[in-house]
């Protein structure tokens, strides 16, 4: 009770002890965050002029345009063309409502009619876009499919999004279109000339070694130069990579693993068959081996090189391995020899039915409908072969020959689908027929054969060399060893001690995604991003065919470059600058022969020199110097002009001018075609520059 009594006469204390530390352990929890935005930075990818891009949105959008780029498209780059976009649409809806731009809706449905005239679904008998057809496709979606119904909601906004964005774009093109001045001045920059003399002392006089530059003159150009040189953080590292290949153990069991795949082999009283004796070598090979079997003729040249003259040998049955070709064992077994044609061409006239692959919502006759139409077209056409082109025309549903009379062109065999091609190889030249395939009907030609020659059918065994079991330890074992040594002493020695090469990578940013020799790997970028890495840690990787150990090098924060990496472009720069200081002390004399004299170079002459392309016999383009001597008259001489490789001084010996013309609307003309295809790009880089851009995609991605 005593202790009780004394807690309760301390209440206000402990009370006041216990709040300071929930304090003290939340604002730890904000410091570490980066501030108090720290549950807003869980849910927002970013923010654009105070405009959140909330992260579930952002992920869909991600998920939706991996899935638009196709199955070689990782996350990362859906991700990064999702940021662009989003970033874009930001800024320029900004602009839309600061200008107070609008599209209307007729604006949106001549759009519309414009963008689906093609589309089969809304056209009308006569081939026509039909608003009524528009129409009902909106309310058949709205009512039987949400999804579908999204869909064309989201292609109505982006289709209004487009008309802003091309009226936006309009009305900068019109407000940065040439003048007629602009038309005369660049006529007078093309065709207004000079003669000159000059006297031209280059650079590469002096030695760099005579040269010093200071890393305090070069931090000095790249903080008074800072929108040149400005870079986002960056780390550098270095990489161990080892790799989970197969040893030459490995290698030597696969060979004999294949070898006893030929041979028959006895499992308690029963008799299995090997490759050799096989007599359903498809559901053998099928069954056996790691690639499936493809059933289609082969000439000499589809064969590997390293193996085609020996498997080409064979006669029906014969075989030929086990060989290794590039990471696999193989043997083949010829199956077939034949003549064949190496080139085949063929016309057809495709006949499609409900469900067919690749058949369009419009196409609705039965497979009985289609079969009695394709039997109907081949009677004609054998009747009169010439009608075959106008029915093609008139019937085929393969929009890609129909006007070319349905003709495929000359194709190899193998090129087409297992049933048309089957039809064209076992039957002569001018056979006409009808072939089903997963397409629909076709009323096939053949109109030609070339090349007649030796073609096999085979069954190949395939299996690919992996490493062992065995192997993987050792190769784990390894990288384990490695990781540890590295952690505790020097990465490049204990890989020198291993016989592995470190292998530098630099100037990683945030968002990169792909390393050089590694690929896409973000998580060794996010663990160099760490906020508590440091340079000198070391930590290793899973990756596909093994382990990576990495080590961070360096850490660059966001802001201006290091003299190291500003160095190759500033050097040259205060060099030059030096340079021309030291060539301009040892210039006696005002006239150009004395300063020729003097620095032990010649009076040199240039004609018919021009602003628009500013070069100087002899030295390169100049055009500081060019644009300083077209500001003297006939007889006028410039001062010293330091130009990009050396001091130049130069007098005007003749100026003339191109004849004045009634009009300059071609050379207005010319300046706007080359300015309007930048604008677009232009301008968004601008408004994206003035911009206040948050990007917090590093947490998520």
């Amino acid at each position: 009770m005593a202790v009780l009594n004394k807690i309760r006469q301390r209440s206000v204390f402990l009370i006041i002890i216990i709040a300071l530390a929930l304090f003290s352990f939340v604002l730890a929890d904000v410091i570490r965050n980066g501030g108090f935005s720290s549950q807003k930075d869980q849910t927002t990818v970013g923010t654009v002029n105070g405009i959140d891009l909330p992260r579930e949105d952002f992920m869909q959008q991600v998920e939706l345009q991996q899935r638009n780029l196709g199955p070689n498209a990782n996350a990362t780059q859906a991700m990064n063309s999702v940021w662009e976009r989003e970033v874009r649409r930001v800024l320029l809806e900004e602009q839309f409502e600061e200008l107070g731009l609008t599209v209307e809706k007729e604006q949106i449905n001549n759009a519309l009619r414009t963008s689906l005239a093609n589309n089969p679904t809304f056209q009308n008998e006569a081939g026509l876009f039909d608003e009524g057809k528009m129409q009902e496709y909106i309310a058949d979606v709205k009512q039987n499919s949400p999804q579908l119904y999204q869909q064309w909601l989201d292609f109505e906004t982006n289709t209004a999004q487009t008309l802003l964005q091309t009226t936006y774009y309009n009305m900068i093109k019109a407000g940065m279109g040439g003048t007629m001045a602009d038309g005369e001045q660049a006529y007078r920059f093309e065709n207004n000339k000079i003669n000159m003399e000059y006297v031209y002392v280059p650079y590469s006089k002096i030695p760099d070694a005579d040269v010093a530059v200071s890393n305090e003159e070069i931090q000095t150009y790249v903080k008074n130069h800072a929108s040149e040189f400005e870079v986002e953080a960056q780390r550098d590292i270095q990489y161990v990579s080892f790799t989970e290949e197969p040893s030459q153990a490995d290698i030597d069991g696969f060979k004999g693993e294949m070898a006893s795949l030929l041979e028959d082999r006895i499992e308690g009283t029963d008799t299995i068959p090997g490759f050799r004796n096989a007599t359903d070598n498809e559901a053998y090979i099928n069954s056996n081996s790691d690639t499936g079997f493809v059933d289609r003729w082969w000439f000499k040249k589809d064969l590997p090189p390293t193996v085609a003259d020996n498997i080409f040998a064979l006669d029906k049955g014969g075989i030929y391995g086990p060989y290794q070709l590039n990471n696999s064992y193989n043997i083949t077994k010829v199956l077939e020899v034949k003549q064949l044609p190496d080139s085949i061409q063929s016309k057809h006239i495709l006949i499609r039915y409900e469900g067919t692959l690749r058949a369009t919502p419009d196409v609705t006759r039965t497979k009985e409908d289609a079969k009695k139409l394709a039997d109907s077209i081949l009677t004609v056409v054998k009747r009169d072969d010439a009608k075959f082109a106008e029915l093609a025309g008139k019937f085929s549903d393969d929009l890609s020959n129909k006007d070319k009379g349905g003709d495929l062109g000359y194709n190899a065999p193998g090129r087409m689908v297992p049933e048309f091609d089957a039809f064209t190889i076992d039957n002569k030249a001018g056979t006409v027929g009808v072939v089903e395939t997963d397409f629909g009907y076709h009323v096939v030609k053949v109109e030609d054969q070339k090349n007649m020659q030796k073609a096999i059918k085979v069954a190949k065994l395939t299996k690919e060399i992996e490493a062992s079991e065995k192997t993987i330890n050792e190769v784990f074992a390894n990288a384990t060893k490695f990781e540890v040594a590295s952690q505790k002493g020097d990465f490049v020695e204990v890989a020198k001690a291993q016989n592995v090469s470190p292998r530098p990578v630099n100037k990683i940013g945030r968002m990169d995604a792909t390393i050089p020799g590694i690929g896409n790997n973000r998580t060794i970028v996010s663990w160099a991003f760490g906020e508590d890495a440091k340079v000198g840690d070391v930590k290793r990787f899973n990756v596909p065919n093994g382990y990576v150990i990495a080590q961070i090098t360096r850490k660059s924060p966001k802001g201006l470059m290091s003299v190291s990496e500003a160095s190759a472009k500033v050097t040259p720069i205060l060099r030059n600058q030096k340079k021309a200081k030291k060539i301009r002390e040892g210039i006696s004399g005002d006239e150009l022969q004395a300063i020729a004299s003097s620095q032990g170079v010649s009076v040199q002459n240039a004609t018919a020199v021009t602003m628009a392309a500013p070069t100087i016999p002899g030295a390169g383009s100049e055009p500081k110097v060019v644009g300083a001597a077209f500001g003297k008259k006939a007889g006028e001489t410039t001062g010293l002009i330091d130009g990009k490789l050396g001091v130049y001084k130069v007098r005007v010996t003749a100026v003339n001018e191109a004849p004045k013309l009634d009009n300059y609307v071609a050379y207005t003309n010319k300046l706007n075609t080359a300015t309007s295809p930048v604008v677009i790009n232009n301008v968004y880089r601008a408004l994206k520059k003035n911009a206040e851009i948050d990007d917090n995609r590093a947490t998520f991605f």
